[in-house]
């Protein structure tokens, strides 16, 4: 009968995350930078206050969130269409765009005040000019 034995992690090996120095960065400093053919996305933050004045509660905002297909373009990957082939026109997008996504779309990363979603380069539906021009007027 062979004796196994239970290998533990030494305390060297943990990584201790406030460990000094740690620089304190602005909000945009901490979006990843994204890989090869992904884009990093902020979907569109909901007003807490309708038009009409109806107060939203803070869950009705972060599932609104979770389920909004509006996102505005932060950071776009080094091998974004780059693909010739299957972007034979170019870029679909770039940093700063309003771009449609499908509802439930990319990867979340839960960050302060939300999330921020991170998508392939194939799945932006579309490009807008503003999210007033097709989201309902009750919501701004």
């Amino acid at each position: 009968m062979t004796k196994t034995t239970l290998i533990k992690p030494r305390p060297a090996n943990i990584i201790d995350i406030n460990e000094k120095p740690y620089k304190t960065k602005k909000e945009v400093e901490k979006v990843p930078e994204p890989t090869g053919f992904r884009i990093v996305l902020f979907p569109l933050l909901l007003q807490k206050k309708t038009k009409a004045g109806l107060h939203l509660t803070d869950e009705t905002v972060a599932e609104a969130q979770v389920s909004t297909n509006v996102c505005k373009v932060l950071k776009v990957g080094p091998d974004c269409y780059k693909d010739k082939d299957r972007f034979p026109n170019g870029a679909w997008c770039k940093e700063e765009d309003w771009v449609l996504i499908t509802k439930y779309a990319g990867s979340r990363i839960r960050i302060d005040g939300g999330e921020l979603r991170i998508v392939n380069d194939d799945e932006i539906l579309a490009v807008i000019d503003h999210p007033k021009d097709i989201l309902p007027a009750s919501l701004f």
